[in-house]
């Protein structure tokens, strides 16, 4: 899909084997009326420019037609930094009018509505700087905003390195973060076991909206 090059273009990280939900793809699991992808792309529609879905296996359900799918661009299933490398690599190739891309995974469905608005506020003009979320005392590496520019580089560590630690490469870089408070729940509670989905469909059957 086509969006408004003002803004950020957007990965969607659903490229893991979701073993500990049993398999399959765990983002089309139903939280409440709506799957968990539905959750997170409703909420990013107003706030990026368009999407792409990073996944690695055949999903047979809910994923919108007009958002293409992309597989890792290196073998292996090599984690979430892999994710982020096919996110850049396949914007750049589109040449989008951007300095940054930002990625979520799939399974948290509380994104909040200031996303990507809190983490610019962070770049300060500078097109080199990696911005990531932090609540409850951590920080979420794959919640973040990233230079396009650094698809080369991070190519370069995955594929000589064998790197997968996502700070690792991160921290040599400029980087910041940006602390959301959870006094409402972690906005970026992730969903990784049956108890999980549980979990928040309790806290959505008391949110307010």
């Amino acid at each position: 899909m086509t969006g408004d090059p003002q803004k950020f273009p957007c990965l969607l990280l659903a490229g893991g084997q979701s073993r500990r939900m049993g398999g399959g793809a765990k983002f089309l699991k139903k939280l409440g009326s709506k799957t968990l992808l539905m959750h997170i792309i409703d909420v990013l529609r107003p706030q990026v420019g368009e999407f792409a879905l990073n996944m690695n296996m055949e999903a047979h359900g809910d994923v919108p037609s007009d958002i293409p799918v992309i597989k890792d661009s290196v073998s292996g299933f090599a984690g979430p930094l892999a994710g982020i490398l096919t996110g850049m690599e396949y914007f750049n190739k589109k040449n989008v009018h951007s300095s940054h891309m930002l990625s979520v995974p799939t399974d948290a469905p509380f994104i909040p509505s200031n996303l990507v608005t809190r983490l610019a506020s962070e770049i300060e003009g500078t097109t080199s700087k990696i911005v990531m979320a932090n609540s409850v005392g951590r920080v979420h590496p794959v919640v973040a905003l990233w230079p396009l520019s650094l698809a080369a580089d991070l190519r370069a560590v995955l594929v000589k390195e064998d790197l997968r630690k996502i700070l690792v490469f991160a921290n040599r870089y400029p980087r910041s973060e940006v602390i959301w408070d959870e006094s409402e729940g972690d906005p970026f509670f992730n969903i990784n076991r049956p108890e999980d989905l549980a979990e928040a469909e309790r806290r959505l059957s008391h949110s307010p909206t």
